[in-house]
């Protein structure tokens, strides 16, 4: 009976880590992205306001959906970095209406693949290095008035990127 336990908890050990290094492979365990909006070093993500909630999972009002990404704080016109190296390609065209913060940037590479929503990127093809000028925040409040301004950053397989932006920090504010 003992070994028939032992291989219970062996079995159960194994299919927790298997399904952990699914979601969190070798490549992006221990690595994090660099600051993704000038004015918000630790990349705090966006609270609660009367819009909704900025992290992962949150509900969306009225929907029935859930937050497939995490909000970063951001002003509108801020500067836009790069998280991470690799291949830019858009636009991404997140809410197709043509509004004034319908745009953003999908990058890939790194071993990561996101996608960066209400901002204007310098250009939509190419290499970029992490860190360096990506775009500009767009005016978020002329869409959302009184909302609190951020970028909407999704993975492209719409895996939780939370533990990517900065450990050990504060990650949620109500601004």
């Amino acid at each position: 009976m003992p070994a028939l336990s032992l291989i219970a908890l062996l079995s159960l050990v194994s299919t927790v880590f298997t399904r952990q290094w699914e979601v969190h492979p070798p490549q992006q365990q221990g690595r994090h992205w660099a600051q993704i909006c000038s004015g918000n070093p630790f990349n705090k993500i966006r609270g609660c306001d009367r819009y909704g909630c900025g992290n992962y999972g949150a509900s969306r009002q009225g929907k029935g959906e859930k937050h497939k990404g995490v909000d970063v704080v951001c002003s509108d016109g801020s500067t836009v970095y790069a998280p991470f190296s690799g291949q830019l390609s858009g636009p991404i065209r997140f809410f197709h209406n043509g509004n004034a913060i319908d745009d953003g940037v999908q990058i890939t590479g790194s071993g990561y693949c996101v996608k960066l929503v209400c901002i204007h990127p310098i250009r939509y093809h190419g290499q970029i290095q992490k860190g360096q000028q990506l775009g500009r925040m767009l005016p978020m409040q002329k869409v959302f008035p009184g909302i609190v301004s951020h970028i909407h950053v999704e993975n492209c397989d719409q895996s939780d990127p939370t533990h990517l932006l900065k450990p050990g920090k504060k990650q949620t504010t109500n601004v």
